[in-house]
């Protein structure tokens, strides 16, 4: 796939000014089409890498003395800060996710989840679509025995324009393998509700 073409969407942005009467030479706006350009090269890097990358150096979980899986019942990671672009109107929605996974016999380190997270956000998105690829990422990444993301974002096409309901959010939730059960999946989403001290 190719790289972000800067100067063909500092062309279109210009295109844009036009199209709404504005002048793009004016001072204030001169620069905006290469500002913008560079705004779209960061906010869709995730095009261009495959998420399962992050996954690749995941490590066996081991034994215990005893002979049973080293590794706790659940992986937890809460709080993970993420932003999209909604494919819709090109508006972008922030939020957070919560991502857990039942270890089959690998784990990977901490920080590789949150990369999985921004690489699938960094693409033009939809919230339900964006939960279900990070759980299908960890599925074929690590093999668990269940996953499951819960995303809580709020989005700019709601929040500025239309319906303009600035305070609300959206909440997804996709689920695999054992974390798709009901009770196994209440008992992380109460684990991702419960607060700090």
């Amino acid at each position: 796939m190719a790289e972000v073409d800067i100067a063909r969407i500092e062309h279109a942005v210009r295109e844009i000014l036009l199209a709404i009467g504005e002048d793009p030479d004016r001072p204030g706006l001169e620069r905006t089409p290469k500002r913008v350009a560079e705004a779209y090269a960061e906010f869709f890097w995730g095009l261009h890498v495959d998420p399962l990358t992050h996954l690749a150096d995941s490590v066996p979980i081991g034994s215990s003395e005893q002979g049973v899986p080293a590794t706790s019942d659940a992986v937890v990671l809460r709080d993970l800060a993420f932003r999209s672009v909604c494919e819709h109107h090109l508006l972008p929605f922030v939020g957070t996710a919560h991502v857990a996974y039942l270890p089959g016999d690998r784990v990977v380190g901490l920080g590789r989840i949150p990369a999985v997270v921004d690489t699938l956000a960094a693409r033009p998105q939809l919230q339900e679509r964006l939960a279900e690829e990070i759980a299908d990422a960890l599925q074929a990444g690590l093999d668990p025995k269940g996953v499951l993301v819960v995303l809580d974002a709020q989005h700019r096409c709601v929040t500025t324009r239309g319906a303009r309901q600035e305070r609300s959010s959206t909440i997804t939730i996709a689920s695999r393998g054992a974390l798709a059960e009901p009770a196994a999946r209440a008992e992380i989403v109460h684990l991702i509700g419960a607060r700090h001290d």
